[in-house]
Parts: C-alpha cells; structure tokens; sequence
C-alpha cells in the first residue's frame, strides 16, 4: 500500500515535471523573421530579432531614428507607430530669451518574434488575454491597476501631449479591453545610479527610481483588422485570425511610447495550427541616448551611460524585467506570452 501510493507520487511528480517542461519556449536569434520559414521553426521555440546587427539600424546597438525608420519600413510605422498618423512632435522653448522651435527627435527600438502553437486559431480565447490577470501573469515585477479613461494623468504631462490619438480618446472605443496605470521600481544599483545623475540635471527634469506608463489593452473586432496590411507586415500569407495590441501612450521618462502587436493567423498549410507574430516597438529620446560625455567623465557613473543601460550592455543592469535592458525585456515578455499561448 505504501509502495503503490510512493509509487503513485513518483509517477506524478515525474508528470507534472514533464509537463512543465513541455510548456517551456526557448528564444532563438536569427537575423530577420524572414530568414526563417514558417516550416523550419520548431516547437516550443520563439524565433527573434531586434536588429541588433541590421544595417538599416545602427550597428551595435538596435536603434533607428524614427524619421529613417518611417521612410524605410513605412508598413511597421503604419501600424507600431503610436498611431497611424504619429509624427515626432514640433515643440517651440525659450532659450536665452530666444524663442527656438525645434522637433522632438526620437529613435526606435524594434523587437520581433514569431512561434508556432499546436492548436488552431479559432481554439484560442484571445478574450483572456486581455484582461488585468493576464497583463500581471507576464511580468509580476510590474505592479498594475485599471483605470478609467478620465484617469489617464500622465498622458496631461507637457512631454506626452503629442500623444494624444486625433481619431479617438485613449482607451474609449468598443474594442477596448481595459485601460490600466502600471509602475515599475527599477532594480539593482539603477536607482543609487539615478540619484547620482540627477546632481549633474541642473535646471533639468529629474529622473525617477521608477517607470509609470499609462496604457489601453485591445482585441481588434474584425471590422478594424486591415488584414491586407497586416499581411504584408508578418509576411504570413493566411487571413489573420486575431490582432491583440497594447498601446503604451504616457510614460513618465526613458521611454516616450510603446506598442506591443500580436498577429494570430494559420499556419500555412496546415489549418489545425497556429502561427503568431508578435513585435514590440519602444520609442526613445534621441537626447536621451546622445547623453554619453557627462556620464563617462564621472567615473562611478561610466556603467550608467543611457544608451548602454536600455541596451543591457552595463554592469548596473540587473534581473529579468525592464531593469535587464531592453533586449531581456523583450525576450522574456514574449517566451512569456507563447508559453501561456500554447499552455492555456
């Protein structure tokens, strides 16, 4: 009796170990989705790109100026772009006593991925995925709350005002799922890192030991999906099946939008599967990245140059979430995401 139920316990053990391993992705790099055909991505694996060695980015580093990312891949500006009609915002300031009017340049950080899920599109309740629960599931380390969309504060900040949607108010309309305020403390020696900068921003906006975003969550009613163009951005020739975005439209600092975009579509050529695009593009202060010479001629703060932070190529990084840089984020974000996909 004892042996059986040992046995039984074993059995299960060995099962549920198995079965977790089974839910496991693992994240490839490849130099574009295109690269790879859909047949030769192989289960339980994410395949993904973010230019870091593009040429069309600049080398090393993932990041391309928006204007060069517009005019180059003007499919992914259509629909990564905070909106359609998005541009960089003119903004007019007194310098000495002299009115200059200048744009508020911006660079882009790009990540794509795709994966295969062993069911067929019409199986996956995308509903799901739209919800608080889910959001939270993906990253714990990202504290959220809903809100309604009066209570969109940080999208009244002078610095996100050309945020504002021309065609609607920020998360109204029917296909809107849910609207929600998020806060990330960043991690690790970061903030001691911030608090030493902030003595060399005089007469500048002080930067923050956390990230604040305010962002609307939408499942796409089939009226609103361009499936021609979509098609031409996944480059997956079947009718999409699902579009699921998150529109990252205020943020307090560091990152001035951001849009997350999941495309769900057959398999070419075998129906009772699934293949999901899923691209991430952040939108970044060209100031931001351009501030390298006040930093490295502070010794302690050589490791906190911006760029090198965002991009995880600094000893202050440090985790698996914002704080790790960008590319980790991203990473872990979407294997997130698949394995929940293919899970549930």
């Amino acid at each position: 009796m004892v042996i059986g139920r040992l046995i039984a316990v074993v059995l299960g053990c060995a099962t549920m170990a198995a079965a977790a391993q089974a839910q496991d992705f693992q994240v490839v790099n490849t130099a574009s989705l295109a690269a790879v055909p859909v047949d030769e991505i192989k289960p339980r694996t994410v395949i993904f790109n973010d230019h870091r060695h593009d040429a069309l980015f600049e080398r090393g580093s993932g990041f391309i100026k928006f204007e060069d990312w517009a005019r180059e891949v003007p499919v992914q500006k259509q629909f990564l772009g905070l909106y359609p009609a998005y541009t960089e915002a003119v903004t007019t300031k007194a310098v000495d006593g002299t009115l200059k009017t200048y744009k508020d340049r911006l660079h882009m950080y790009i990540a794509e991925a795709r994966f295969l899920l062993s069911k067929p599109p019409a199986s996956l309740n995308l509903a799901r995925y739209a919800t608080l629960p889910f959001i939270e599931s993906i990253d714990p380390s990202i504290k959220h709350r809903l809100i309604a969309a009066s209570e969109a504060t940080l999208l009244k900040d002078e610095r996100n005002a050309a945020n504002r949607n021309p065609e609607r108010e920020w998360c109204q309309g029917t296909s809107v799922a849910i609207c929600i305020r998020s806060r990330y403390q960043l991690e690790g020696k970061i903030p001691m890192g911030i608090a030493l900068a902030n003595k060399l921003r005089e007469g500048e906006r002080r930067l923050q030991p956390y990230v604040e975003f305010e962002s609307e969550v939408r499942l796409l009613a089939p009226a609103e999906i361009d499936e021609s163009g979509l098609m031409a951005l996944t480059g997956i020739s079947t009718p999409v099946a699902a579009v699921l975005e998150q529109n990252i439209f205020a943020v307090n600092q560091i990152i001035r939008f951001g849009k997350f975009l999941a495309v769900v579509q057959p398999r070419p050529g075998h129906s009772g599967q699934t293949v999901t695009t899923v691209m991430i593009a952040l939108a970044v202060a060209s100031t931001t990245l351009e501030m390298k010479k006040n930093y490295e001629d502070v010794p302690v703060l050589r490791n906190m140059v911006p760029s090198q932070v965002l991009l995880g190529n600094s000893s202050f990084n440090t985790g698996k979430s914002m704080s790790a840089g960008l590319p980790v984020y991203a990473r872990n974000r979407i294997k997130a995401i698949a394995e929940n996909l293919e899970r549930n």
